[in-house]
């Protein structure tokens, strides 16, 4: 089995709220109570972590604390860009005063990444784009998106900024909405150290064949990051990676293991319902079974049915190894 690391968003062991269940669907948990439930998952070594930390005030020092005890590091930092202050926008929001907010609270994530030797701040610019026909300007809209992660990124040259796309929600059109869309956004931007976190869900969501996204992204040298886990394609429903579309999972896999990408193998999941240690022990089993597979696949053979566009035989081959991974 090849050497991988396995990683997941805090809040994934957070509760939730929804417009229904508006009471929660458990007792608030804060980040200090996330972590030590994160370090109770078989094989997870790091978490991307929200910015400001929830549920109460923290320093980096206790965040650390908490870290070190559950043996976790730290992937990323992801600040709230999308709360109720940016409803309007954090880089497209109409206020300078608002938008000069998110530079500054991004920043100072930026200052947290450094101190946490994490990979990268992520960016998702949630409430950045639009709902209805001739609200915005489309074209100062698009401007102020690829300005507001520019100056972040010109300013800090040390740093990795990763972008994740989305097609909608909170938003009904995102500006960042697509692979194609975000990949002409940061080349337009042009700095090396803009890049994008593909989520496998977003992609899948958004009409994209995930495989196809992967290999496009790191064509252009731009894939920093990925996130896995699942959904029913009408809705970004963060279920467990393999549970909907193990084939195309796998197939985005395959893309990723060809191309030599060796980044963490990250879980974007919300279990809303479930036992959260439980959700991901269980997602982290199925992506062991995918890399077994990935080591079973017969490559020789996929090639040629690849060369032959042999889609039955292609698809014998991938669920041989796959399924008999287990």
């Amino acid at each position: 089995m090849s050497k991988l690391r396995f990683g997941a968003g805090i809040w994934h062991f957070a509760t939730y709220v929804d417009r229904y269940a508006t009471d929660g669907y458990g007792e608030p948990r804060n980040v200090i109570e996330a972590i030590d439930l994160a370090g109770k998952v078989r094989d997870l070594s790091v978490v991307d972590i929200n910015y400001p930390f929830f549920g109460g005030e923290f320093s980096n020092a206790q965040i650390k604390t908490a870290l070190e005890r559950n043996k976790l590091g730290v992937i990323g930092i992801t600040p709230e860009i999308y709360t109720r202050e940016f409803r309007k926008g954090a880089f497209t929001n109409p206020d300078p005063g608002i938008r000069q907010r998110a530079h500054e609270l991004i920043t100072e994530a930026a200052g947290v990444v450094r101190d946490f030797g994490a990979e990268y701040v992520k960016l998702w610019p949630g409430q950045d784009g639009w709902d209805y026909p001739f609200q915005v300007d489309h074209g100062a809209l698009w401007k102020n998106s690829l300005d507001g992660v520019g100056r972040l990124a010109s300013e800090n040259p040390d740093l990795k900024f990763v972008i994740e796309y989305k097609p909608r929600e909170p938003r009904v059109h995102m500006s960042f909405d697509s692979l194609a869309r975000t990949l002409l956004g940061i080349e337009k931007i042009g700095l090396p150290n803009v890049g994008i976190l593909l989520d496998f869900g977003h992609a899948i969501f958004g009409g994209e064949s995930a495989a196809d996204s992967a290999q496009m992204a790191i064509d252009y040298g731009r894939l920093f990051g990925m996130d896995v886990n699942d959904n029913y394609r009408s809705w970004d429903d963060d279920l467990v990676a393999g549970s909907l579309h193990p084939i195309e999972l796998f197939e985005f896999f395959h893309v990723l293991r060809k191309n030599k990408w060796d980044g963490v193998w990250q879980l974007d999941q919300f279990p809303f319902r479930e036992d959260s240690v439980a959700t991901a022990d269980h997602a982290i089993d199925f992506l062991k079974a995918v890399d077994r597979g990935l080591e079973a696949l017969d490559l020789k053979a996929l090639r040629k049915a690849q060369e032959d566009h042999d889609a039955i035989t292609a698809l014998r081959i991938a669920q041989k190894a796959l399924f008999g991974a287990f």
